[in-house]
């Protein structure tokens, strides 16, 4: 089934799964580059999967990206944040790229096409690593496919927090609010061209 054809306002848990959850998983493949979405949360779940990647040899550069700076934590971006996080876990400052400008997804990948040229030139990008929760990882990977050059491959490299698992994520209030309104999303976004189509068994 593509998902434009679900309906955002009447979604089945079945469907809600299939869209969150079905084929997001690491297919073990190296990249070019590892590829991070900044949240408020990027410290404790994003940042340290990617460095681990990293470390692993499955890529050779980081880039971070995000702009928003969170209340409470920082007054500085995002990005800055989670490289200032990265370099403490032991990644060194020259393997770091950072992109700090952007405010939502759609951002972030177009806010990152000049960062990614300068550094490697896009023509030389084969497969990118992508880390983000597991939960905003359909929509991620279908902002990049749609924004990105059509020769990049990915492999999505999920994180699972607290309370959008797979396994939990209806048990919680917040956790499904949070899968509720990321799976409306992506089916209005596709529906108003913002992102790619894609199927769902």
């Amino acid at each position: 089934m593509r998902i434009s054809g679900l309906d955002p306002d009447n979604l089945t848990k079945e469907q809600i799964a299939k869209l969150i959850f079905e084929g997001i998983g690491d297919d073990g493949q190296s990249g070019d580059c590892i590829f991070v979405f900044g949240s408020n949360k990027s410290i404790k779940y994003r940042v340290p999967k990617a460095v681990e990647l990293y470390k692993n040899g499955r890529a050779p550069k980081l880039l971070f990206s995000g702009g928003t700076v969170w209340e409470g934590q920082s007054n500085k971006a995002e990005a800055l944040v989670m490289m200032e996080k990265a370099i403490e876990l032991g990644v060194p400052d020259e393997d770091i790229l950072i992109e700090k400008e952007s405010k939502h997804t759609k951002e972030n990948v177009i806010s990152s096409l000049m960062i990614l040229d300068r550094a490697f030139m896009l023509h030389n990008l084969r497969r990118i690593l992508v880390v983000t929760s597991t939960y905003h990882m359909r929509r991620s990977y279908l902002t990049l496919k749609t924004y990105m050059p059509k020769w990049i491959e990915y492999t999505l490299c999920p994180v699972d927090d607290q309370t959008t698992r797979k396994d939990n994520w209806w048990l919680d209030a917040e956790g499904t609010k949070r899968i509720e309104t990321e799976s409306k999303k992506i089916i209005e976004y596709i529906r108003m061209g913002a992102i790619e189509d894609d199927n769902i068994s």
